[in-house]
């Protein structure tokens, strides 16, 4: 039985997990996810439209909140 190539480490390169599968995203992954641009989550970041976590020097988005986010409706525009 052969396992999955993003399970085996390289000597060189972290395996890679997929922006669905991760728990807290970048804020270029979590723009991504909502195909938005990295400005307008920047906007619903600082507006505490979704929440953010901070580890370090870093500013991560959890997953949870951004399918939360998803699922809402929105018609009020993203930057005013």
């Amino acid at each position: 039985m052969e396992s999955s190539p993003r399970y085996q480490p390289s000597a060189d390169k972290k395996p890679e997990i997929r922006a669905e599968e991760k728990l807290l995203l970048s804020r270029r992954d979590a723009a991504q996810v909502l195909s938005i641009s990295q400005r307008a989550l920047d906007y619903l970041v600082a507006t505490r439209r979704l929440p953010t976590r901070r580890i370090g020097g870093r500013v991560l988005i959890p997953m949870a909140d951004l399918r939360k986010y998803a699922r809402a409706d929105h018609p009020e525009p993203i930057v005013g």
